[in-house]
Parts: structure tokens; sequence; C-alpha cells
């Protein structure tokens, strides 16, 4: 059994939960309730975050088994293509798969890629580092949230961008153009695209950044959300690709929940304003959600931090 184990939980065992269950036609939520756990142990596992117990993959096994006739333990050391081939459905490719995420990029139509490439090679180091955000929660009023994860270049020549924390998983690009940065990533436990916009900086060091989330709310109607978001640097790349995997996996594994009266008043207010035409006309706020440049609080520093602003 331990054997077993090792070897089921040797590398990708994320990805091949995730084809498991799309062969499957099975929800994280419906796998969770036939094991008895809680479904962001279930999320935590199809994002990479953690590995089943050697108790839960032997229950898990149990589950697939029942659903396809012959399925050991044994399968879960199976390559993507090979078990791909036991389940019956095509390996995934061209990034339909989670092998292939971050692949994907080179495949979307979009005229923006080369520029952000370019974009990258001069600027993209400004970026680089480990990270912490802070936004307010949709579904609990006067409650905030933080995110940890790291920007790193990619070997497609882009910034790859990666937070989460306790289960939740926001992965995806930063694609840096005309002074922003635009985040497309994916929600791997709500199953959606989340679209992110900061304030770039002219430095060559960031180190606060502030914009705006476009997102689905995870609460039951799922609704479309927009809300302000900042992000401050928190460490800096070793250079040292495995160190600073580890030191990921770390962050992401933090509560994102932030202790209430944690949050600076500053940052209070800039995360919760007052918008709409009552607002606007009182001169109490903004017609609409806004991050002008004119009051962004997005900023960066020189190597040895010598200028700051």
């Amino acid at each position: 059994m331990e054997l077993c184990s090792a070897m089921a939980l040797s590398v990708h065992f994320h990805e091949k939960l995730t084809l498991v269950l799309k062969a499957l036609s099975m929800s994280r939520g419906r796998l969770a309730a036939e094991l008895g756990v809680d479904k962001s142990l279930v999320g935590r596992w199809a994002s990479g975050v953690v590995t089943p117990s050697a108790h839960n993959l032997e229950n898990l096994t149990r589950v697939i088994s029942a659903r396809c006739t012959g399925f050991t333990m044994l399968d879960w050391d199976r390559d993507l293509p090979g078990l791909a081939g036991l389940l019956g459905v095509a390996a995934p490719v061209n990034g339909h798969g989670v092998a292939g995420l971050h692949d994907a990029p080179d495949a979307l139509p979009l005229p923006v890629l080369e520029m952000s490439r370019l974009t990258t090679e001069r600027r993209g180091h400004a970026y680089e580092g480990f990270w912490r955000t802070t936004r307010p929660s949709v579904v609990m009023p006067g409650r905030f949230f933080h995110d940890h994860g790291m920007i790193r270049r990619a070997d497609n020549g882009l910034l790859s961008f990666k937070v989460g924390g306790a289960g939740l998983l926001f992965d995806g690009w930063l694609l840096p153009a005309e002074g922003q940065l635009f985040a497309i990533l994916f929600d791997t436990v709500g199953q959606t695209p989340i679209f992110v916009i900061w304030n770039g900086v002219p430095l060559s060091k960031a180190s606060f950044l502030d914009g705006i989330v476009m997102a689905a709310a995870l609460n039951a109607a799922r609704t479309p959300s927009a809300y302000p978001i900042v992000m401050e640097r928190v460490g800096d790349l070793t250079g040292d690709k495995a160190a600073d995997d580890a030191m990921c996996e770390q962050l992401l594994n933090r509560d994102p929940l932030a202790p209430e009266g944690s949050i600076p008043d500053d940052i209070r207010r800039h995360l919760i304003r007052d918008i709409g035409p009552a607002a606007a006309a009182q001169g109490l706020g903004d017609m609409f959600l806004l991050a002008p440049i004119t009051a962004t609080l997005s900023r960066g520093e020189t190597i040895g931090g010598r200028l700051v602003g």
C-alpha cells in the first residue's frame, strides 16, 4: 500500500485527477460527497496544492473503480496519455488539460501577445517576485482576503502569475502593455476565468500595485463582480527555480482570510468606495468604479532603493 501511494503521488497527480473527473463527468462536489470530505479538500487536490493521504487515495480509487472497471491504485502511476487510454478519452493537448495550461497562450489569437513578450523582455523583471494581494470579500461584507503567490517569467517569454491560499488557486498570465498589466487567470476552485487590470510602474522594481478585478463571485448565483484590489511585494526571487517553487507552495498554503482590523485605514478606504450617481453628485465618490493613474497607489523603486515613486 505505501509503495502504491508513493507511486501514485509522485508527479502531476492533480492533472490526473482532473482528467479522471472530466472522463467520468463527475464534479468535485459529487466526488467530495461520495468520499465524505469537504469540497475544498478536493479543490486542493485538483489544483495541486496538496495530495491525498494514503487513506483518502484508497477511498478515491474505490470510487473511481466503481465507474471504471478494473481501475486500481497502480493506475495512478500511468502517464497522462496512458491514463487517458484506460479511461477511453483523448489525452489533454493544447491547453485543454492542466498539463498544457502554461502552453495555452501560444495558441491564443491575441494581437497583444507578441507585444507583451517584447515588453516583458524589457520590463518583466520589475514585477518578478513574491506578492500578497488584498481584496474585499464579495460574500462577506466588511472582510478582506489576502492571496499569496509568485510572478515569474516563463520559458515562453511571458510572466506566469500564480496566487491563492488554503485551496484557492488563481493561475495564469500577466501581460504588460502601455504601462499597465493585464492579468488573465483561471480560478481552479470556481472553474471560471478572472481578469485583473493593474496600474504598472515606470521604475525598475515594482513594490506595490493597484487595480480592478472582474470575476464571478463564489456565491450560489456566481454573481458577476468588479472590485478594487492591491498587491504588495513580500519577497524577491532567488533565481533557484526549485527553491522559488518551494517558497511559492508555502505561500499558497496560507490562510487567505485577513484577521479583522488588520487592514490599514488607507488601504481599506481605497478598497471600499462610494460609487454611483449619488456619490458623484455629493462629491463623495466617482460615477463608476475606476483606478485612475492620477490617484494610483502603484509604486516602485530603483535597484538598491535609491529612488522610490
